[in-house]
């Protein structure tokens, strides 16, 4: 019965094609073959994306003769766990990881707490040099952070509120080597990134209909109501976006740790400094002279790379839902 039915489909299908002049056949390889192009440039970039991964963490597990064997490639041949133990004490792992997590927490949250706040009122709002003021978040975009890091350094060394803190004690304030410059650039949507954030939540609800607001204003709920119940739960998704680019971008962010944070061990500044960590170890505790090797030294910075990611690639597991949600409902509209 199964062979009859297979066959009364082989010759409908090729009776619609011929009842077509091909078209139908036509039709179905176009297809088969966009399917296939499609699958093979998925994993290529795919593989472009995910290779330098695989390959750290190859390489984390090989001892140094294995660097040098041009007989291994992928598969470590004497298998080690050692640069882990390495990497973790050059960077002070445990102590670098809490304040990396601490200072990265607290900062994205404060950044999409007060984003929230501005990106609401671009798209719901009018108020004097509104266009004028949307233009400064445009170039808060635009311009890089190294171009106004001299001034940054210069008011935050020697901050002063209108001269009143010089009238009062004689002395400036010197907020470096502290996490307030962190939370003041935040508090005032000058933090990292902090413009990008901006657009995409005015974005988003500027794409939300006005008529929720308006039944929500007749229900008899004021603004802060209806932001806080009608508005905010339909924002869950750009917020996760934002709060999950935030939290990275803070957490592998080197510019301002340097700048403002440059006591605090984080685990960015601390891999920045892993291979010199690497070569005083081994001129030190070894007693070999002239340092480590090229190739081991690479290894150490890959296995400590990894060390630094790890938490992120976790991190979006657990959010990737309202990550992708996100960006399917409106990445596309932005």
């Amino acid at each position: 019965m199964t062979k009859k039915n297979n066959a009364s489909q082989k010759i409908s299908f090729w009776e619609r094609n011929r009842q077509s002049d091909g078209y139908l056949l036509k039709q179905k390889a176009t297809s088969v073959s966009v399917s296939i192009l499609r699958a093979i440039l998925l994993f290529g970039m795919c593989f472009l994306i995910l290779q330098p991964i695989l390959m750290k963490i190859s390489v984390s597990f090989m001892e140094e003769q294995d660097l040098y064997n041009t007989m291994v490639i992928s598969i470590p041949e004497h298998f080690t766990t050692y640069n882990y133990e390495l990497s973790a004490s050059f960077m002070d792992y445990g102590k670098s990881l809490a304040n990396t997590f601490g200072i990265s927490l607290s900062v994205a949250i404060l950044q999409i707490f007060v984003c929230t706040l501005v990106g609401y009122g671009f798209a719901r709002f009018e108020f004097p040099f509104k266009k004028l003021w949307f233009a400064c978040v445009i170039l808060v975009i635009v311009i890089p952070p190294q171009t106004i890091s001299t001034s940054l350094h210069l008011h935050f060394k020697y901050f002063d509120i209108m001269g009143i803190g010089k009238l009062l004690t004689g002395k400036t304030l010197n907020l470096r080597s502290s996490i307030l410059p962190y939370y003041m650039m935040s508090a005032g949507c000058m933090g990292l990134k902090n413009g990008l954030y901006i657009f995409m939540i005015r974005q988003f609800f500027r794409n939300i209909p006005k008529e929720l607001e308006e039944a929500a204003y007749v229900d008899g709920c004021g603004t802060l109501k209806t932001f806080l119940r009608i508005m905010l739960p339909d924002a869950k998704p750009i917020l996760t976006s934002c709060f999950l680019f935030a939290f990275v971008w803070q957490w592998t962010d080197g510019f301002y740790s340097k700048m403002f944070l440059g006591n605090v061990r984080l685990l960015s500044t601390q891999l920045a400094v892993i291979a010199d960590r690497m070569d005083a170890w081994v001129v030190n505790t070894l007693k070999i002279p002239g340092g480590a090797s090229v190739g081991y030294t690479n290894c150490i910075v890959s296995t400590g790379t990894l060390m630094v990611i790890v938490p992120l690639l976790i991190l979006y597991l657990f959010a990737q839902k309202g990550f992708v949600e996100s960006l399917s409902s409106s990445g596309i509209k932005m």
